[in-house]
Formats: C-alpha cells, structure tokens, sequence
C-alpha cells in the first residue's frame, strides 16, 4: 500500500448551492500499487436520479461519470450495480472503505472510497430530493413531447 489515506478535501455546497463533496481517493493498479485521485462528487436536485463523479489525477485528464445514487447509496453497504458500474463494501473495518468499478469497452478502473464522508453527503442528497420523490417534478406531458418530437421551448 501507498501510505496514502482517502479523505475529505472540502465542503458540501458548490457557489450554485448544489451539493458537492471533493474527496481524496485511490485508484487501485495492483495488490501494492495505487494512484491518489480527485474526485469532485455533484447532485443537481433539478436531475435527482445521478450524481456526477469527476475524477481528477494529477497531470492527467479530467474524466466524468454519472451514476445512478440509488446505486452509489447500496453500494457502501451491499453489492450493486451491473454492467459498467459495481459499487461493494471493502475494507477491514465494515462501513469504512467501498470499491468503485467502472468499465468502458475493453478498459476499467477501480477506486477506493471513504463511505463515512460519502455517506453523509449522500444522506443530504436525500434529505433535498427524498427516495421515490425522483420524479415527482416531472411533466409527463412536456416530457412525452419531448420524446416524440424533439425538445423544443415551450410556453407556460
């Protein structure tokens, strides 16, 4: 192991007032090898099913992911996710660290993460749009429309 130890960079509210927590994170190369990354999480109350993850290494690319938080909440404390995105608890100590795997084609990364901080702003997230509450703003009308024919300005 590295010796680097995850953790928390900054706050919970972006200067738009979204929520938004930076941790410190691991990728995971190997049993012994990782790479300290950034990683800028977001929700946007306006679009509550996602939560944003911009990952950041140091002189490398910024790299965004969008993740159902459903899947990103079970995953700190049960497997989730298929396909592109797992989410699992990991760590010595139950509810301390969770791996994050996301793949694309033929290529994927592993992270570690800090699930007391993610937790907690998770947790916020929820307090803002409450579960099962995700679509309760939505109209079904414009929404429809939208599908069919396109997005276009609508009058109110």
């Amino acid at each position: 192991m590295s010796g680097y130890e995850p953790g928390v960079r900054t706050g919970r509210r972006a200067p738009d007032g979204r929520p938004r927590l930076t941790l410190d994170i691991e990728r995971v190369l190997g049993v012994r090898a990782r790479q300290a990354i950034r990683a800028e999480f977001r929700f946007d109350p306006a679009s509550p099913l996602v939560v944003s993850v911009e990952f950041v290494a140091e002189g490398g690319p910024r790299v965004l992911w969008r993740i159902g938080r459903d899947l990103l909440q079970e995953g700190l404390y049960g497997v989730s996710g298929l396909g592109d995105v797992k989410v699992w608890p990991s760590g010595p100590q139950a509810g301390s660290t969770a791996r994050l795997q996301l793949a694309s084609g033929d290529m994927a990364a592993l992270f570690e993460l800090p699930v007391p901080p993610l937790a907690a702003w998770l947790a916020h997230t929820y307090e803002l749009v409450p579960a099962g509450q995700e679509l309760a703003g939505v109209d079904w009308d414009v929404t429809a429309a939208d599908l069919l024919h396109g997005p276009r300005a609508h009058s109110d």
